[in-house]
C-alpha cells in the first residue's frame, strides 16, 4: 500500500513522529507540494493524505489507483466530494482533536484586548516605566470580565467549550445556533443572533462555513453591537465581511477584534484588518498546540488503519 502526505509541515514540522503511519505501508511525506506537483506526487498511491491541497474533479480524475483521501483536518471543502464518489474514493476528517486548544485562543485574544499584556510589555521594555512618576500606569483601558455578557454563535464542541470558560471568569453567555442544541449548558442562554450581537460585550464566532453563514457579520450586524464590545473569530476566516470589520474598528463602532483566521490564508498585504485599529491576527495557531497536534497525528492514523481494515472510520464522503 502507498501512502503519500503532500503537505505535512503544519502538522509536523519537526516535534512529532510519523513512524506510526510510516509502519503502514510504503510512506512519503512531503511537507509542502505546489499545486503544478500534486499529480505527480500523488500518482500510483492508493491513501493520500492532505491539509490544505486542493483535491479538485481535475486532480481526483488523474489518480487512477487512489483509494482513499485522509484530510489532516476538520474541513473538507477542498476536496471535491462528487468526484471521489464517482470514483469510489473514501474520503475522512478529523472531527475532534483541538477543542480545549481553540476555546483557550478565545481566551488568550479575550485577555489581549481586556489586558493588553504585550502592549505593556513592550512599553516597559522601551523603557516608559522606568521614567514613570508613580509605581504603575497604563496605556490602554483595563477591563474586568466578570459580569460582562459574552456572546458565542456556534454551540458545537468548541462553542460549548468556550461557554464553560467564560462561566468560569464569571461571565454571563448567550449562544445562538442554527439548529438549537439538544442541551444547553447551566449557565447559557439561548437567543436569536440579533439579540445577542446587540446585548453582548464580546461576540466569539463558532459557526461552519456554509452560503448562509459566509459574510454574515457584515456592516449591518457590526452596527447591531456596543461601541465597547469584541468580536473575535477562530472558526472560518470568511465569516466575516473583512472591509466592514476594518471600518468598523476604524470608526469606534466596536472597540476591538481578534482574528486568529481570515478568508484568504496567508492574506494579501492589502487586507484591510491587518493594519485596522485594536485588530489583532496570530497566523491560524489556535489549532496548533502541541497536544492538539498530536491528537490529529493519532487520529489520521487510526482513520488510515480503519480504513485498511475494512471498517472506515469519520468518513465524509464513502463508496
Amino acid at each position: 500500500m502507498k501512502i503519500v502526505v503532500l503537505d505535512g509541515y503544519t502538522l509536523n514540522p519537526g516535534d512529532l513522529s510519523w513512524s506510526t503511519l510510516e509502519s503502514l505501508g510504503s510512506c512519503k511525506i512531503y511537507d509542502r507540494t505546489p499545486p503544478e506537483l500534486v499529480v505527480q506526487r500523488a500518482a500510483g498511491a492508493q491513501i493520500v493524505l492532505i491539509n490544505k491541497i486542493l483535491f479538485s474533479r481535475e486532480v481526483i480524475e488523474q489518480l487512477a489507483e487512489l483509494k482513499y483521501i485522509g484530510v489532516l483536518a476538520t474541513g473538507y471543502n477542498l476536496v471535491d466530494l462528487a468526484a471521489t464518489r464517482r470514483q469510489n474514493v473514501t474520503v475522512t476528517n478529523v472531527p475532534t482533536y483541538g477543542t480545549r486548544s481553540v476555546a483557550q485562543m478565545v481566551f488568550a485574544h479575550l485577555l489581549n484586548l481586556t489586558q493588553r499584556v504585550g502592549d505593556h510589555a513592550r512599553s516597559v521594555a522601551a523603557g516608559h516605566w522606568t521614567a514613570c512618576e508613580d509605581f504603575c500606569y497604563w496605556n490602554h483601558p483595563l477591563v474586568e470580565l466578570d459580569g460582562l455578557t459574552m456572546g458565542i454563535v456556534g454551540m458545537g464542541r468548541i462553542g460549548r467549550a468556550t461557554a464553560e470558560l467564560a462561566t468560569a471568569f464569571g461571565m454571563n453567555v448567550l449562544a445562538s445556533d442554527v439548529v438549537a442544541p439538544s442541551a444547553v449548558p447551566d449557565g447559557v442562554t439561548m437567543v436569536e443572533q440579533d439579540e445577542l450581537f446587540r446585548r453582548s460585550d464580546v461576540v466569539s464566532l463558532h459557526c461552519p462555513l456554509t452560503p448562509e453563514t459566509e459574510k454574515f457579520v457584515d456592516a449591518d450586524t457590526l452596527a447591531l453591537m456596543k461601541p465597547t464590545a469584541l468580536l473575535i473569530n477562530t472558526s472560518r476566516g470568511p465569516l466575516i465581511d473583512q472591509p466592514a470589520l476594518a471600518a468598523a474598528l476604524k470608526a469606534g463602532q466596536i472597540a476591538g477584534a481578534g482574528l486568529d483566521v481570515l478568508s484568504s490564508e496567508p492574506p494579501p498585504a492589502d487586507n484591510p484588518c491587518l493594519t485596522a485599529k485594536t485588530c489583532f491576527i496570530p497566523p491560524h495557531i489556535a489549532w496548533a498546540t502541541k497536544a492538539a497536534r498530536r491528537r490529529l497525528l493519532k487520529t489520521v492514523v487510526e482513520n488510515v488503519e480503519s480504513f485498511l481494515a475494512g471498517r472506515p472510520q469519520n468518513v465524509v464522503c464513502s463508496t
